[in-house]
């Protein structure tokens, strides 16, 4: 995780946590001169968007004061849905069984998008069976991972 990602989840997920929501994740996304901050929540009883603006204005105000993001930036406050993106090796132990959607920093074995099911977590690794081969993807070099929606 990047050391303003970092910086910004110290910052955010306090709030969030307590307005009574879960910090599911966050992701900043720099593209010169205007970014996003897109911050996922979530909770027991579901996300409305009432809740989204609630949370964005607490957060709102602790940016403006803490000013952590110097450019111009878009705060987005969303729920993590159907196709649940994954951030922590203990989100992606709480999927085992799901098929997921991995896309990979760099490449490893000469690619980097994997789609095939989640069988676990093991130490630092990450474990998906895509056909009939089992990779172990590191946490770290997982660049954005998320759940397929089934529809059963």
């Amino acid at each position: 995780m990047s050391s303003k990602l970092e910086q910004l989840q110290a910052l955010v997920a306090p709030v969030v946590e307590a307005l009574g929501y879960e910090c599911w994740g966050i992701e900043f996304l720099s593209q010169g001169r205007h970014s996003l901050l897109r911050i996922y929540i979530d909770h027991a009883n579901g996300v409305l968007i009432d809740d989204c603006e609630k949370v964005s204005r607490q957060v709102s105000g602790v940016l403006d004061v803490e000013d952590p993001i110097s450019a111009e930036y878009t705060l987005e406050v969303s729920s993590p849905g159907m196709d649940r993106p994954l951030f922590t090796l203990e989100q992606f132990a709480s999927f085992v069984g799901e098929q997921v959607k991995i896309k990979l920093r760099s490449p490893f074995e000469g690619r980097r998008n994997f789609q095939g099911l989640l069988r676990g977590v093991e130490e630092q690794d990450v474990v998906v069976q895509v056909d009939d081969h089992e990779f172990l993807l590191p946490i770290d070099s997982i660049d954005k991972a998320n759940v397929i929606p089934r529809f059963d």
